[in-house]
């Protein structure tokens, strides 16, 4: 019997899942018995996520309170030793994180946020010592580093980062790119599911990089040379990695325009030109990035402009968080 195309097809409707670092949150298990937590997470991004809270050395037996830990020797294949005893903890901490990345297949996680500097958690410029003692910020936390090469596609960050507003918009919108990915993902998936998913995407890939949109759109364009679940996984792959470039004023001034020039003909002379000044003031830095966005969802839904109305671009993620307020 042949399957139902993606758009008629009954879906699982997933939650938007985020690993996190239990600290984070609140929870005392550092190993000095307290907690590092993150307002920002706990009381704004936690109204939209289902957290899946993880702490490697807990979990692992490494206790709480326990004496703090630190990454020696070699960076690409370090040792977990405590700092007074010098007891060595790799083993337990790798074999914890074997365990866990094999229960996390079935998580249907939709991003994770690590703590910043652990020797289990942290994903860059971790502190890593040689044997004389002296530091360089190479490592990476062994639990992070075995979840980003078991997950290549998972969007990962530092709770350190998210402090800088174009990082934080980036990964909260990789988070919800990569759910709506996971949704197209479940499939059956169509040739039509695919093209209506990269139409809907065009603009938000191009204010990353236009040389993915273009080699998306290529694949797009042959969907029918591919079986269902390679089409999925390569589009997927591509479309992860576009959203790793960063985004800039300047690539989003090409956008607007862009979508300026999608609408104009529908505008009435004074309208083109309101929202023509409100794309300068952007592109001078007078306003942030919200404005020139209402701005157009208000004309797109006003003239029925279904093509734009539908843009991921113009809401990549909730409102509430405000994060465009910032850019």
């Amino acid at each position: 019997m042949m399957a139902r195309s993606i758009e008629h097809a009954p879906r699982r409707l997933l939650p938007i899942r985020v690993g996190v670092s239990r600290c984070l949150l609140g929870e005392e298990v550092r190993y000095d018995g307290g907690h590092k937590r993150d307002r920002f997470l706990t009381e704004v991004v936690g109204r939209y996520v289902e957290w899946v809270p993880i702490c490697p050395e807990v979990e692992a037996s490494l206790g709480t309170p326990r004496e703090a830990m630190r990454l020696v020797s070699d960076t690409r294949q370090p040792r977990l030793l405590t700092i007074k005893t010098d007891q060595d903890m790799t083993k337990p901490l790798k074999m914890f994180t074997e365990h866990k990345l094999e229960a996390l297949e079935g998580a249907d996680l939709s991003g994770y946020i690590f703590k910043k500097d652990s020797p289990s958690c942290g994903i860059e410029r971790v502190p890593v010592f040689n044997q004389r003692g002296m530091l360089n910020r190479t490592g990476v936390g062994l639990f992070a580093g075995g979840f980003v090469k078991r997950f290549p596609l998972i969007p990962v960050e530092e709770e350190g980062r998210l402090r800088d507003p174009v990082m934080r918009d980036n990964f909260i919108e990789r988070v919800f790119s990569y759910h709506r990915w996971q949704m197209l993902a479940q499939g059956p998936v169509s040739r039509k599911a695919v093209v209506e998913f990269h139409r809907a995407h065009k603009y938000l890939l191009l204010a990353h990089s236009r040389q993915h949109y273009e080699s998306l759109s290529k694949l797009v364009a042959r969907v029918g040379r591919f079986r269902p679940k390679e089409l999925i996984e390569r589009y997927g792959a591509g479309f992860m990695e576009a959203l790793t470039v960063k985004a800039t004023p300047w690539k989003h001034v090409n956008v607007l325009r862009h979508i300026v020039g999608h609408v104009k003909e529908q505008l009435a002379t004074n309208e083109r030109a309101e929202l023509n000044g409100v794309v300068d003031d952007y592109q001078r830095g007078l306003v942030p990035l919200v404005a020139p966005i209402t701005l157009i969802k208000h004309y797109a839904v006003r003239y029925r402009i279904d093509y734009v109305r539908n843009q991921v671009y113009l809401n990549p993620h909730p409102e509430e968080l405000q994060l465009r307020n910032y850019l």
